[in-house]
Order: C-alpha cells, then sequence, then structure tokens
C-alpha cells in the first residue's frame, strides 16, 4: 500500500508540474502577442523604413505617410505629465495615512480610495471634460497663451494623474506597512521624531517597493486610453507647452481602428501603433528590472 508520504510527494510533483506549465504558457503567450503584432504590421515595411516609421512627424494615411513621432512623443509626455502629478501627492497621502492619521480617517479613507481604483476610465475622461478643460481653457491657459481648447496636453497629463493616484496611495499604504514596527520603536527610541523615523527608516526601507510600484502605476498610465482620449485634444502634432493637443498610441487605436481600413496600410500602421507600444513597456519594464535590482542590492 503506497504511504501518505507517497501521496504527498505525487501532489507536490503535480502541482508543481501545473505551476511550471502555466509559467511557460504566460511567457509563450506574451511572445505569440508581440509576433502577432508583428506578422499584422509587416505589410508596412514594404513601403516605409523603420527609421521614417519612428522619426517621422507626417501621418498623411492617404499619401502613405506613417510618421509615429508625434504619437509617441505624446504617450511620453502625458505619461511623465501624469507621474509628476500623481508621485508626491499619492506618496505624501500614503505616509500620512501610515505614519500619523487616527483609525477612524483609515476607516474612510480606504474604502474611498477602492472605490476610485475601481471606477471606469470613461468616467474620469468626463470629469475631465466637465471640469479640468474649461478650468485650463478659460483660467489657467489665458495666463500663458492667446488661446487654447483646454483640450492640451496638460488635461491629459492631470486626467491620467487622478486616475493612477489611488492605485499608487494604495501600494504605498501596503509596502509602508510591512516595515516592521521594531525599526520605528527603535529609532523614536533613540531619539528621532516622528519625520526623522518615517524619512530614515520607512522610506529608505521601502525605496525598492516605492520604486516597484511606480513602474507598475506607468505601465497603467502607458495603456490608458478612453479617459485620455476624451481630453488630449488627438491632434497629430508634437505637443511644444503644456497647452498644446497631443495624440498618444492608445488613443490613435482607439480613435480609428475600425473606421479608417478601407485605406491602404492603415490597418498595419495602427497594428504597428500597438507593437511600439508593446514594446515601450517592454524596454520600459526591462529598465526598471535593472534599476530596481541595484536599488536592492545596494
Amino acid at each position: 500500500m503506497p504511504t501518505l508520504s507517497y501521496y504527498r510527494i505525487l501532489k507536490d510533483k503535480v502541482a508543481g508540474g501545473i505551476m511550471l506549465f502555466l509559467t511557460i504558457a504566460s511567457i509563450l503567450l506574451v511572445i505569440a502577442m508581440a509576433f502577432g503584432l508583428y506578422f499584422k504590421s509587416a505589410p508596412i515595411f514594404e513601403s516605409n523604413s523603420l527609421w521614417d516609421l519612428i522619426f517621422s512627424s507626417q501621418w498623411k494615411p492617404g499619401q502613405g505617410k506613417f510618421g509615429f513621432l508625434p504619437f509617441i512623443v505624446g504617450t511620453l509626455w502625458i505619461t511623465i505629465l501624469a507621474v509628476i502629478f500623481a508621485l508626491p501627492i499619492a506618496l505624501l497621502t500614503a505616509v500620512f495615512l501610515t505614519e500619523h492619521s487616527k483609525s477612524y480617517i483609515k476607516k474612510w479613507v480606504f474604502p474611498a480610495l477602492d472605490i476610485l481604483a475601481g471606477l471606469p476610465s470613461v468616467v474620469y475622461g468626463v470629469w475631465g471634460v466637465l471640469l479640468i478643460v474649461p478650468w485650463i481653457s478659460e483660467k489657467l491657459a489665458p495666463h500663458f497663451v492667446e488661446f487654447s481648447t483646454g483640450y492640451t496636453t496638460l488635461a491629459g497629463g492631470i486626467v491620467l494623474g487622478v486616475m493612477i493616484l489611488p492605485l499608487l496611495v494604495s501600494l504605498f499604504i501596503e509596502i509602508f506597512s510591512v516595515v516592521p514596527k521594531e525599526l520605528r520603536d527603535a529609532s523614536l527610541s533613540l531619539g528621532a521624531n516622528k519625520w526623522e523615523t518615517t524619512k530614515y527608516i520607512v522610506l529608505r526601507k521601502s525605496r525598492s517597493g516605492i520604486f516597484a510600484a511606480i513602474v507598475l502605476a506607468v505601465s497603467r498610465a502607458l495603456g490608458e486610453t478612453i479617459a485620455v482620449l476624451m481630453v488630449c485634444g488627438n491632434l497629430p502634432q508634437i505637443p511644444h507647452s503644456l497647452f498644446d493637443a497631443c495624440y498618444p498610441l492608445p488613443a490613435l487605436i482607439a480613435n480609428n481602428y475600425g473606421e479608417m481600413l478601407s485605406i491602404p496600410l492603415y490597418e498595419a500602421a495602427l497594428m504597428l501603433a500597438a507593437l511600439l507600444l508593446f514594446v515601450v513597456v517592454l524596454l520600459f519594464y526591462a529598465g526598471s528590472r535593472i534599476v530596481l535590482h541595484q536599488i536592492e542590492h545596494k
């Protein structure tokens, strides 16, 4: 009769095999997505070089000119603005909630963060159209430019920053909460005040986690579509100021796929836009893993 240990070993081997299979399958799925996007976009390389496609700013599909530089720059502008806007607010909010706030404040704030994180992106887009766009057009832009419709790079950055704010706050709270209480107590017992303990113990101990949370938020921001599409103006131009309209890659795909496919090579161009977004996210993630490895081993 097989012993109990035999069944236990068999169960462990089966579970390990299933997890290995699922891990390999997930990796192969990502590779399959990359190859699928490449093969669907391959026809455009027959008439355009990769250099011209990436570094040209001429977007004239009717003439066979597909310059993706305005869309790439617009994507980077909005993502960077969103992080600049959301990061300090999220960091200070998380520090306050974990280190200084009362329990009844946490009781009300945590559910609110969950609700904000779960709102559909179109709700943020409507909020941006109703409040942020008029505010930029009527209140802010007249101090810097002669005229602005409000549908600008700045509006896209603000709306996207508000979208990733609940995610960043929730992640930062989880990261700060796992810092051992003994380290805080030791710092306070040596004469440090609460801010010094937060600065030199909590934040320093959590820096790798903070960086990982920022990477996750940026990865989401790079692919956000509907909310940004509604407020950024959607003009294929390189923005030279915060009050210029822009056209991020996700908005290009969402706006045009299925409508302009009668134009030759247009579908291939949109698939190339998706491939470029895929590569940008992949390169960003790979670079962030290198930086995270260096932070963890300092």
